[in-house]
């Protein structure tokens, strides 16, 4: 027998055994300590040789918060339905924010982490998880901020009128990060074929912030309120808002939609990044 007719043998041979979904949850699990491991690393890897370090967490939705107050709430004078309007505008960009992070960070799972999936077998959905993780540790940051300076808005000028709708807040961010994932796998198996994607993404997550409640009330959108409320994260916001603030608009019929929305998109997400995985260290 030639040496080019040996057989090679393996001791272990890794390869899916779905050829459709499913992601083995138990097997995700067996790898909890490696996605700390990268939630650690992606908190250490954005704020390193900062200057003010994390401190960009609280600094970020406040300078937002200014600017958008300043053009939208004095120059262009748009209504914020009787809310404080510094607490309205904080209060959809912090939720705006986790919803954009999640969904801009996890489209680029396969172009960010070539140099590790082409080395090293594990669960590839193990890093859109600690993204999704890591990006909850910034946003629990910004919305203690925003608590407390509700605290103060209450105190100062009694106008906080909390309710239990705010007891759905536990929801809110699941759907929230649902959505973001979900579109981020999704994105993130195209990726793999048309980079420039991902910089269109960008782009139009920060546009499509303007087609949801951030910085007007879904009383302003008129005739166009059923395209506004077409996107799934309107009627979150709005949810959140109501139950702070009592005002605005809260419908179950629209976060059932925003919720069942999530559903789908997660799945799909998962069952294209599931195909994609298995093959995308050939094309990217």
């Amino acid at each position: 027998m030639s040496k080019n007719d040996e057989l090679i043998h393996f001791d272990r041979i890794v390869s899916s055994k779905s050829q459709w979904l499913i992601f083995d949850l138990k097997k995700i699990w067996s790898y909890k300590d490696l996605i700390i491991l990268f939630v650690k690393r992606d908190f250490i890897s954005l704020y390193k040789q900062t200057i003010l370090g994390p401190i960009w967490f609280i600094a970020e939705p406040l300078i937002t918060m200014i600017v958008f107050t300043f053009i939208f709430g004095f120059m262009a004078n748009l209504d914020t339905s009787s809310i404080p309007k510094p607490l309205f505008y904080l209060a959809g960009i912090t939720m705006w924010n986790y919803f954009s992070e999640c969904l801009i960070k996890t489209s680029n799972t396969f172009i960010n982490n070539r140099s590790i999936f082409d080395k090293v077998y594990f669960p590839r959905i193990v890093v859109p998880i600690s993204i999704v993780i890591s990006g909850l540790l910034k946003f629990s940051v910004q919305i203690l901020l925003f608590f407390i300076i509700c605290i103060y808005y209450f105190i100062a000028h009694n106008s906080i009128n909390i309710n239990v709708v705010i007891l759905l807040f536990p929801l809110l961010i699941l759907i929230m990060a649902g959505l973001g994932l979900g579109f981020g796998l999704i994105i993130s198996a195209i990726t793999t074929k048309y980079r420039d994607l991902r910089f269109l993404i960008e782009f139009g997550v920060k546009l499509l912030m303007y087609g949801t409640t951030v910085v007007y009330p879904l009383s302003m959108a008129g005739n166009y309120k059923w395209i506004i409320l077409a996107n799934p994260m309107t009627s979150i916001i709005e949810t959140f808002k109501y139950g702070i603030f009592s005002k605005g608009v809260f419908d179950w019929y629209y976060l059932s939609y925003s919720f069942i929305f999530m559903i789908i998109v997660l799945f799909l997400g998962f069952v294209i990044f599931s195909k994609t995985e298995k093959s995308f260290i050939d094309t990217i």
